[in-house]
């Protein structure tokens, strides 16, 4: 049985992007750094996809913003880290572009499931609205 999240492209891609993060660090990185930036790349990278997890997982819509928030933050300090990592010269221009277009691919879908959990709360608020104005409506008659 699959679990809801599974379904989800933006889980996916980030659930992809966390296991060629983990893998680059521990593979490319100076032994030095693997327990420095490379730790802080692999823990950003991880709460990406696992904040989406947690956040599926609420029933109340502003919940899951949350947690879809705090990934959608973890993906923007995984792309500051990769970025130092160039910097450092621990990657070169080739993979940080192709680590970059995956930052985006991650990003774009999860926007979409934070406005559609906004749209879905908007869509609660203004449906509890208009019955309110239907029964005062009624009760004025």
């Amino acid at each position: 049985m699959a679990l809801a999240h599974h379904n989800l492209v933006a889980w996916q891609r980030a659930d992809d992007l966390f296991i060629e993060v983990h893998r680059l660090t521990h593979q490319q990185f100076p032994a030095h750094e693997r327990y420095e930036l490379g730790s802080q790349l692999r823990r950003a990278a991880y709460s990406v996809p696992a904040n989406m997890v947690e956040g599926v997982a609420r029933e109340h819509h502003r919940d899951r913003i949350r947690f879809f928030n705090i990934a959608s933050a973890s993906l923007s300090e995984l792309g500051y880290g990769l970025h130092a990592s160039k910097r450092l010269g621990y990657i070169n221009e080739a993979t940080y572009a192709d680590l970059e277009k995956k930052l985006r691919y991650v990003g774009a879908p999860l926007r979409g499931l934070i406005a559609k959990s906004r749209a879905q709360i908007a869509l609660k608020h203004g449906t509890t609205v208009l019955l309110a104005v239907l029964m005062m409506s009624t009760v004025l008659r």
